[in-house]
């Protein structure tokens, strides 16, 4: 939790909120490969990219 709390601190010194979205979008996409890693979707998740 510290990690999030310093990066939620440099946005707001550094004024980077244009990086917020970008943050979100590698997220996401991180929670998507680890969650259908596994399953039958994984094969058309990985055609995708």
């Amino acid at each position: 939790m510290n990690f999030l709390i310093e990066l939620y601190q440099f946005l707001k010194v550094r004024k980077k909120w244009w990086l917020i979205p970008i943050l979100l979008f590698l997220c996401l996409f991180g929670w998507l490969f680890v969650f259908t890693q596994g399953t039958v979707v994984a094969p058309f998740i990985y055609t995708i990219f």
